[in-house]
């Protein structure tokens, strides 16, 4: 099948056969819009078998309910064939079938499938197998869809990665041994080597501000030696007398800054920063109040984002690269997997899903014409396969030839037939 067939569209039409014999009803059908006086469609004798018919009261609260549960399958139908078309190689339409032949000559050769469905069960019971056996479709098409998306968002996270700029590539997969030999990197208690991406466009303003980002995050005051000098230069525990930060500063250690690398779009720098700040600890009365360690990082990380620049959280590991370009293969390789595996499933269950839309019209075709013309079942129904763009014209023989032309019809109000009838597209 190609699904989305352009300008198709189907009618399945029903008569009573008035006491008489199939053939005439037939006949009358063929003549009304499928015959060289009236060439608007081809027409198809269409199986309705005989089914369970139950109380007028049940047939007239299914008749409601089935409009719903056409329009439900109808969609789940849909989206099988939407995620086919998604899979399908670019260019290429979806293979899909059912039962091994095209759709339009499944519809056109339709026989009720009296296995999977049998006919003298209840009514009810039957759309209920139909429609459980959809949403069991649709629920699973929902699960690996699902998945699927998440497994391609990863690979599409790790190649936006391995192929973007300092701002968003794995810098163990950009920075080689040779760039990192000239890099000076710190990481001890109170000192760590950060890494910064720049765009092009900031790196003037970012070597400009480097050594001021996060100026009120460190406190640099030290004790008050203006009232009594003679203790200067001596170890002196002040505690809580010193105001540490009477002076601030930035973390940012003064030259210490060293441009490692650029590309198009943007610049990678290197800068060595104060990890945290020790707060002495001090004695209220006989009690000891221990010291305090500040971090310092979280703040100049803030900071620098406020300005556009990106802390990259870095750890430089040799052996990474290799690890990422054997774990993007990886994913590459579940992703094909599962696509692979998706689209035979689509391949699959379009069919199936197919095939349960169909025996749902046919179901609706009977609960109508019983509805419409009593008991005993006694009608006769046909498939219209409409000339593109002749649809109308071929309701209008319709009416003319099967019933009556109600000329004095108000705009708004809803479409009436003197038949049956059930439009739809494959």
């Amino acid at each position: 099948i190609q699904p989305n067939y352009t300008n198709m569209s189907y009618l399945i039409v029903a008569i009573s056969n008035g006491g008489g014999a199939p053939e005439q009803a037939y006949l009358k059908m063929q003549s009304a819009g499928a015959c060289p006086e009236a060439p608007y469609a081809e027409m198809f004798k269409f199986e309705v078998p005989s089914l369970t018919v139950g109380t007028l009261d049940s047939l007239m609260q299914l008749s409601d309910e089935m409009i719903k549960t056409d329009q439900i399958i109808e969609a789940a139908v849909r989206k099988v064939e939407k995620t086919a078309e998604e899979l399908a190689a670019t260019g290429k339409k979806a293979d899909l079938n059912v039962g091994g032949v095209p759709a339009p000559r499944y519809i056109q050769q339709f026989a009720w499938d009296y296995a999977k469905y049998p006919n003298r069960r209840p009514l009810k019971e039957l759309v209920s197998l139909i429609s459980g056996g959809v949403a069991a479709i649709e629920e699973e098409l929902k699960q690996l869809g699902q998945s699927y998306a998440d497994k391609m968002a990863a690979l599409q996270d790790a190649q936006r990665k391995k192929g973007g700029n300092f701002l968003v590539a794995d810098l163990n997969d950009v920075l080689t041994p040779e760039i990192m030999r000239e890099v000076e990197v710190h990481d001890t208690e109170y000192l760590k080597t950060v890494f910064i991406a720049v765009p092009k466009s900031g790196e003037d303003s970012f070597k400009t501000s480097i050594y001021s980002i996060g100026a009120d995050l460190v406190g640099y005051g030290g004790p008050d030696w203006s009232r009594d000098p003679r203790s200067l230069g001596k170890a002196v525990k002040f505690g809580q007398l010193v105001d540490r930060h009477k002076s601030r500063g930035s973390p940012v250690v003064p030259g210490s800054l060293q441009k490692v690398s650029a590309d198009a779009d943007s610049s990678l720098f290197a800068v060595t920063v104060l990890k945290s700040q020790y707060e002495a600890g001090y004695y209220e009365g006989d009690e000891f109040q221990a010291g305090t360690t500040v971090d310092l990082l979280t703040g100049f990380n803030k900071a620098c984002k406020e300005k556009r620049f990106v802390v990259r959280d870095f750890t430089y590991d040799p052996s990474q690269a290799q690890r990422s370009a054997m774990a993007l293969e990886s994913l590459q390789v579940e992703v094909d997997g599962m696509r692979s595996g998706l689209a035979r499933w689509c391949k699959t269950h379009y069919g199936e899903a197919f095939v349960a839309w169909m025996h749902i019209k046919v179901i609706r075709v009977f609960v109508e014409s019983v509805l419409r013309y009593g008991l005993p079942v006694d009608f006769t129904a046909v498939l219209y396969k409409s000339v593109p763009g002749k649809e109308g014209d071929l309701m209008q023989a319709l009416d003319r030839k099967l019933g009556t032309v109600d000329t004095e019809k108000e705009a708004d109000e809803e479409e009436y037939h003197d038949f049956v009838v059930l439009k739809f597209e494959p």
